[in-house]
C-alpha cells in the first residue's frame, strides 16, 4: 500500500466520524487518467474533504495559507493534509502563476487527479464567484475531462476566531464532466478560456446552489479589508 493510501486508511473513517459526509456522484470521476476537479471554495480544509471523498489520490495547487498553524484545530487539519499528500504542489516565493500552471499541467500529463479552485481563494461571503481562466487554460491544454465539485458545510466548521472546529455535516457533489469541446485546441484565446471557464462556473453553481456573482473573490475581499481600516 502507498503511504497516500495507508494515510487515508486512518484519516478517512476517522473525518467521516467526527463530520459525516454525504457524498454524491463519485461515479463521474475516471477511475484512472487524468481529471481535474474544479471545485467551489468555502473554507482552507476543502481539499481534507475532497480527498476523503475521492476514491483516488488528489493532488491540488497549494497556497500557503491552505497549511495554517495558527491553533491547535488548524495544525490538526494542516497534518491530515499533508498525510494525505495534498503538498504536492507549492507555490514558492516569486513563482508565477504561469509557472504554477506548467506545473500542474505536468502532473496531470502524468495521468494524476488534480484538484483545483478556480476562485482563486475563499469566497469571503459564501457567494460562488467569478473563475479564473488557469483552470481552461489546463483543461484545454490537457485535455483532461473538468469534472465540477460542490462543497457545503465546511465554512461552518471553523469559522473566524473559532479555538475549537464544530461538528456539521459535509456534502460533496460531484457533477458529469462539462463539455468543452466548443473550446478544443483553443488554450491560447483568452476568450475561449474565459467562455470555458464560465461553463464550468455554472456547472459548480448547478451543483453547489450559490448565488453566484461576475466578481472576483480576491476583489470582494479587498473591498472589505478597505472598508473595516476606513
Amino acid at each position: 500500500m502507498s503511504s497516500y493510501g495507508a494515510a487515508k486508511t486512518v484519516i478517512a473513517p476517522a473525518t467521516r466520524a467526527i463530520w459525516p459526509l454525504r457524498v454524491e456522484g463519485t461515479h463521474h470521476i475516471p477511475r484512472q487518467g487524468p481529471v481535474i476537479l474544479a471545485a467551489n471554495h468555502l473554507s482552507n480544509i476543502d481539499p481534507l474533504f475532497i480527498g476523503v471523498a475521492v476514491p483516488r489520490q488528489v493532488v491540488f495547487i497549494a497556497k500557503r495559507e491552505l497549511f495554517a498553524e495558527g491553533n491547535v484545530a488548524q495544525r490538526a487539519f494542516t497534518r491530515a493534509l499533508r498525510a494525505i499528500g495534498q503538498l504536492s504542489i507549492d507555490r514558492h516565493p516569486g513563482q508565477s502563476s504561469r509557472e504554477a500552471m506548467e506545473e500542474s499541467l505536468r502532473v496531470l500529463k502524468e495521468g494524476t487527479a488534480f484538484g483545483i479552485f478556480p476562485e482563486g481563494t475563499r469566497s469571503p461571503d459564501g457567494r460562488l464567484h467569478r473563475g479564473q481562466t488557469g483552470l481552461a487554460w489546463l483543461a484545454l491544454s490537457s485535455g483532461a475531462p473538468v469534472v465540477p465539485v460542490a462543497l457545503s458545510g465546511t465554512n461552518r466548521i471553523l469559522p473566524a476566531g473559532a479555538r475549537l472546529p464544530a461538528f456539521r455535516r459535509i456534502g460533496v457533489r460531484f457533477g458529469p464532466p462539462v463539455d468543452l469541446s466548443a473550446w478544443a485546441g483553443e488554450a491560447g484565446r483568452a476568450r475561449s478560456r474565459r467562455a470555458a471557464t464560465d461553463a464550468v462556473m455554472a456547472a459548480i453553481q448547478r451543483l453547489s446552489g450559490q448565488e453566484q456573482v461576475p466578481r472576483f473573490a480576491a476583489s470582494v475581499k479587498d473591498d472589505r479589508t478597505r472598508g473595516q481600516r476606513s
